[in-house]
């Protein structure tokens, strides 16, 4: 089997779960006799494609691109349109996201692939193109919605249309969670046969080499994309409500996003700042290191297609509180879960976490053990599983 995969960010190039969702998932699917053409948009001098092989069974194809991940109109707009860009790239992050897919022409006429597959919205566009030139099967990969983005407020109506388009067009769809499916029937008119689950997964690095930081106090981890969809405000707002309460624990934050300055100027307002910290953006094993130093993790997003963070604290014996409103909640048993919005009741599950030795034990041997059976080896299997159904069907389809 090859695919020809479309994804923006890919570590080490990348700033959130998505690059660490597509490098698990392509990692598994080589195990398994998949070969994988992996094409990434990046901002480089030439415009003439480079391949990079990293194993024999994939390789990773970077285009000439002013996409950058996470980017929004706003964002695009101060990143990218500059006077030494503006004869290269698209003057908004939507034309740059039609420029995207008509260069990758080349790439689908050299390549020799079975299937396309694509991942979120700005790379539908390139699939659906891939498709037209190729008459191969498209696949898209749904992590997330206009509506996971923007909590259903302020929708972006050219990237809904662009998500709509691409789901339409695609042969099969996959989501995250049934989370999102729901949201793919409801908000985008998608027959639910047409729609696959494939939940994430994680992978499982070595990190015993890496020793807890001694403390004085017990610390709670926020690690995620400082964003309204990550509810970062409703996590400092329940940090606040047990400091106030004589609480001796430490609070990270760990990420950055729109939201950071906001976050940072209302955490000093209250006089918190010793206790309520911002580290900024970790990747590699500093993350492994963030996770290591923590007694808790918790994770308060308001629309969550997945989430891999949980999985990352429970392989680091982490205990985890997690949204209700999430994806992970859906294969995690293990952990405690709330409603994003309800800060008493996070309040209170936090403080019995670090209160009850047994508790918090419980919760980080049995989530250490859980995690274990959830590798990106079955995701991958079912991804190829899906492979194999499509191209059965173009077989049947022309004999």
């Amino acid at each position: 089997m090859k695919v020809l995969m479309f994804g923006w960010e890919f570590p080490p190039l990348n700033q959130g779960g998505l690059g660490t969702a597509c490098e698990g998932l392509v990692k598994s699917l080589t195990k398994q006799d998949t070969h994988v053409t992996f094409v990434l948009p990046r901002p480089q001098e030439s415009m003439i494609p480079k391949c990079k092989i990293v194993s024999p069974m994939y390789k990773v194809i970077t285009i000439s691109s002013g996409m950058r991940a996470y980017h929004t109109a706003e964002t695009y707009y101060k990143d990218v349109w500059k006077p030494k860009f503006n004869k290269l790239y698209g003057d908004n992050l939507i034309s740059e996201v039609l420029r995207y897919a008509d260069s990758i022409k080349d790439i689908v006429e050299d390549e020799n692939f079975d299937i396309i597959h694509a991942h979120d919205w700005l790379t539908y566009k390139a699939g659906i193109h891939a498709k037209n030139i190729s008459g191969k099967p498209l696949v898209v990969h749904v992590h997330a919605t206009e509506f996971d983005r923007t909590g259903g407020n302020g929708v972006n109506q050219d990237v809904y249309d662009i998500e709509r388009e691409g789901m339409h067009v695609a042969d099969r769809i996959i989501a995250v969670s049934e989370f999102t499916k729901q949201k793919i029937i409801t908000h985008y008119g998608i027959d639910p046969a047409k729609v696959s689950v494939v939940h994430n997964g994680v992978e499982f690095t070595d990190t015993y080499h890496i020793e807890p930081a001694k403390k004085q106090n017990s610390t709670v981890l926020f690690l995620g994309r400082l964003t309204m969809q990550k509810g970062p405000d409703y996590f400092i707002e329940a940090a606040k409500k047990m400091l106030h309460h004589g609480v001796d624990t430490t609070f990270v934050m760990t990420g950055s996003g729109d939201m950071e300055s906001m976050l940072v100027e209302k955490v000093a307002s209250w006089g918190l700042g010793h206790k309520i910290l911002f580290t900024g953006f970790l990747r590699g094993e500093a993350v492994d290191k963030a996770y290591k130093t923590a007694d808790l993790y918790v994770m308060p997003s308001i629309s969550e297609p997945f989430g891999i963070t949980p999985l990352e604290a429970m392989r680091n014996d982490v205990p985890v509180i997690i949204s209700r409103q999430s994806g992970v909640s859906e294969v995690v048993n293990h952990c405690l879960k709330v409603d994003f919005w309800d800060i008493n009741e996070m309040a209170s599950k936090m403080i019995s976490v670090l209160s009850y030795k047994e508790l918090h034990s419980e919760m980080a041997s049995n989530g250490k053990r859980e995690v274990l059976n959830l590798s990106w080896d079955a995701p991958a299997q079912k991804c190829n599983s899906i492979y194999s159904s499509m191209l059965q069907k173009v077989i049947q389809t022309h004999g």
